[in-house]
Parts: structure tokens; sequence; C-alpha cells
């Protein structure tokens, strides 16, 4: 029995022009959607996470509380839940996954919001990584319809150095011998084992790995910690949908949508939420500049980064109290302003 729910999609048209047939997005509820549909959360997910990866921020007291708001949880295209080459039959499936944007992810949720469930304001898109990602292009595609948007450890287009760093997380899992004709034929343990160790390099600063942070995981030692984590966390997953998910981040550019002609000033521009944009102070992947130039387009952003040595999963402080509170606080003030 899944905890999820699944909106069939239809043959959905994607921006690249292929057709995805018979598309689902998977997604999860949590609170209540009150009679004038206005306590509405939209929380998509990131880079290889599944709404059971991120749930942990929803409780009561929390930013994103249940018993105040009605939250959404989107599960991304290529996660798994959603549409992915693990779950899509051939010829669609691993051997020729289509290109999946973000502007796809954001344009078939946004038809979740609307024929499942009326909603035509959003309270708040809250976003991590990825989904941060994500929250940017609801601003920008649906301006009339966010009120606000939460950008965790994200940019609106995914820079050059990152781009370059998912090459070499992609070189390291499509070395092992099970890699052949473009997809994987088997379950690649070796080199799910080689993407967690040169993640490891990047998820987290060099301040966090001198001070031995990585205790906080339960590791007594650097070894363990990249086994019991960063190799753990990948073996578990379907090595094809990771692929189909670093597609998606490489190409992942607000301004490639096909309403702003690859104009990313004009489109941030457009964006009429209030944004709050939070980048980690050592994050790798999208650095406090690269959010600065953006949220310098957008009439209505704040930037407010996190003085952490977390790096990039700063955004995401599971296990770490001094960034979520930090976070949390922020977060809340956003909301109640």
């Amino acid at each position: 029995m899944s905890d999820y729910n699944i909106f069939e999609l239809g043959d959905l048209r994607l921006q690249s022009g292929e057709m995805l047939p018979q598309a689902r997005l998977a997604y999860k509820c949590y609170g209540r959607l009150n009679a004038d549909k206005s306590n509405v959360i939209l929380y998509p997910t990131s880079f290889g996470a599944q709404h059971y990866d991120t749930e942990w921020l929803i409780g009561e007291g929390n930013p994103l509380d249940p018993s105040k708001y009605f939250i959404i949880i989107p599960n991304l295209f290529g996660n798994g839940l959603s549409s992915s080459p693990s779950n899509v039959g051939e010829p669609y499936g691993a051997t020729d996954f289509p290109l999946i944007t973000l502007s796809d992810n954001v344009r078939a949720q946004h038809r979740l919001l609307a024929e499942v469930f009326g909603i035509t304001r959003i309270a708040l898109v809250y976003g991590y990584s990825m989904g941060g990602q994500q929250a940017l292009h609801w601003g920008a595609i649906y301006p009339d319809m966010v009120e606000r948007l939460c950008a965790i450890c994200a940019t609106a287009r995914t820079a050059a150095h990152t781009w370059v760093m998912f090459e070499g997380v992609k070189a390291a899992l499509t070395n092992d011998p099970a890699f052949r004709d473009g997809w994987f034929n088997a379950h690649p343990v070796k080199g799910l084992r080689a993407m967690g160790r040169v993640y490891a390099g990047w998820g987290f600063s060099q301040a966090f790995y001198r001070e031995g942070l990585y205790r906080h995981f339960g590791a007594d030692s650097l070894e363990a910690f990249l086994v019991g984590h960063w190799e753990a966390r990948f073996t578990k997953r379907n090595a094809n949908d990771l692929l189909a998910m670093i597609a998606t981040v490489q190409n992942g550019d607000l301004g490639s949508d096909p309403m702003f002609e690859g104009d990313l000033a004009h489109a941030l521009a457009g964006i009429t939420a209030r944004v709050l944009a939070m980048p980690s102070e050592s994050d790798f992947y999208f650095p406090v500049e690269d959010v600065r130039r953006e949220v310098h387009c957008m009439p209505h952003a704040e930037l407010c980064a996190i003085p952490s040595v977390w790096g990039h999963r700063a955004g995401n402080p599971q296990v770490n109290e001094a960034d979520a509170r930090f976070i949390f606080g922020k977060v809340q003030q956003f909301l109640a302003s």
C-alpha cells in the first residue's frame, strides 16, 4: 500500500516537443484545505529525493504546519514515484526516457492543483535545491497565482560550474560496466558507490569536514560517513532514474521556457510574488553570488544567506539544529508578514 496519490496526466507534451505517454504525477497531501482555498503550500522535491525524504520538515510548530496549511508535495519526474525510467514502459522507459525540464514539472503540478483541487492561489511555494528551482519557475510562469515563494539553496538557472559538477557525478556513475548503450541494464552498485563519493565532496564545505561535523550523522570516521551516508544514499536509488534527474538539473534554466525566449532577467522581473532567497554561505552548487545576481532582477525579493559551514546541506538541516532554527525562524516571519 502506497501512502501517496497518483494524478494521471495522460499523454504529456514536453518542452522539448517530445511526448511522455500516460504521464503520472505522484503527490502527497498534509493538513486540510480551508473553505476559500487560501492556505495552500506547495513543496516540490529535490534531486534524488522522494516525499518520504522531505516530509520531516512538515509538523506542528514548523513553518510547514499541517494544522494551519494544506501542504502538497509533488514528486519530481524521474524520482521513481512520478513517471520515471524505472516505471515507464518501453519504448519510453530506461532506454529512451525523454528530457523533462523544470518547466515541464511545474506545468504538470499546475494541472494537479487546478484539476484535482480547484486551487487558484498558493500562499507559499517552498523548495530546497531543485525544489527551490521549481519554486522560482512557479513564480515566473504563474505570477498571478503565487503569493510568496521561498527558494532555499537554489537559483532559477543552473550555473555552468554546477553543470560541470554533475558531469563528474555522471561520469562516476556511468563508468560502471552495467552502463550499456546509454542506460543501465543492471543495478550498478560500483557506479552508485562512486557517485556517492564524488557527491560527498560537493555536498558539504571544507570547514564541515575540518571540524568533523560528519559525526552528527553517527559516523565516527570519514570512511564510515562516506559508506554509511553517501554510498547508502545512492545505492538504494535506480541509476536510470538518477540519470533522468541529472538531465533535468543540467538543463535547469527558467529563461529557456518558451514564455521567455531565453531572457532570464525578463523572466525573473515578472515574478510578482514576494521572494525569500536563502542560499548557504558555504554552498558550492548555488553560491551566494549567483543567488544575488538573480535577486537583483526580482522586484520583491530578499536575500538572506544561511550563516553555515554545512555547504549545500545547510538548506536541508534534518540533523543540524542551528541551521534548522535559523531557516524556520526566517520562514515563519516571512509567512506572517
